[in-house]
């Protein structure tokens, strides 16, 4: 996997992640959407780590500056 994240853009995930996990154990937002977001989080910070989105690949895009 060619990495195709800015430090900047895993930052941003990173964060957004925190935020669906302090929502979800927070208890401010339950049931399915809570679980949608803690799953989105888990993918948005596995995404982070690895400096690579799958999504990114169809649409060519990269924030990564080499």
């Amino acid at each position: 996997m060619k990495r195709n994240m800015s430090n900047i853009d895993r930052i941003i995930r990173v964060v957004i992640a925190a935020v669906f996990a302090y929502l979800y154990f927070g208890g401010l937002v339950t049931g399915t959407l809570g679980v949608v977001l803690l799953v989105l989080g888990g993918v948005f910070l596995l995404t982070s780590l690895v400096a690579f989105c799958p999504l990114y690949v169809p649409f060519k895009l990269s924030t990564f500056k080499s």
